[in-house]
Order: C-alpha cells, then sequence, then structure tokens
C-alpha cells in the first residue's frame, strides 16, 4: 500500500492510500501511518484507490480513528471499503467526510 500526504496548510493533513488494505499490508502500513499522523490533530484519509480491504485493514482504520479521535474520517472510500464499514456497523467508528 502507498500513502501520500498532503498538508493543506490550515491544519489538515489529507493521506492517500493506494492499493489494498489487507493483513499482507497491514504490519507495513501502520507503521508508515502512524509516522504520518504523529503530531496532526485533524486526518482525512482518501481511500478512493483502495480496492480490497479485510479484517487487519478495519483494525489499522479503527486504531488510527481511535488515537485520533474527532479529527479523524474518511475521505471517498470505494464500495470494498464502504461494504466492509457496513457490513460489520463501524460507521460510527469511522466517519466518512462529504
Amino acid at each position: 500500500m502507498k500513502l501520500t500526504a498532503h498538508p493543506d496548510g490550515a491544519g489538515t493533513l489529507s493521506i492517500h492510500a493506494e492499493g489494498a488494505l489487507t493483513i499482507y499490508e497491514a504490519a507495513e502500513a501502520r507503521a508508515a501511518l502512524l509516522a504520518l499522523v504523529d503530531g496532526v490533530s485533524r486526518v482525512e484519509l482518501d481511500l478512493a484507490d483502495v480496492g480490497e480491504i479485510d479484517s487487519a485493514g478495519l483494525q489499522l482504520l479503527l486504531a488510527t480513528a481511535r488515537t485520533l479521535g474527532a479529527g479523524f474520517s474518511l475521505k471517498r472510500p470505494g464500495p470494498a471499503v464502504v461494504e466492509a464499514i457496513e457490513l460489520l456497523g463501524l460507521a460510527r467508528h469511522l466517519p466518512i467526510a462529504a
């Protein structure tokens, strides 16, 4: 999984994720994501180019949401991500930005 950070200059860090977010990528993605969000209070995680997600990927998203609290949201999640979130009833824990 490739993560690219784009600060907006107003205190929000937008991170674009590309690739799969499965058990095979979760450990590496976790380290990279935690490094990017360190010291940041607001993060939008753009998941438009994430085509596959599993429980390990969802755990990573939940851990990031727990770390950042209200300052974390998902942006443009693809169908696979939305389906997984809805199937497991995680929408209240993983807010999607408008």
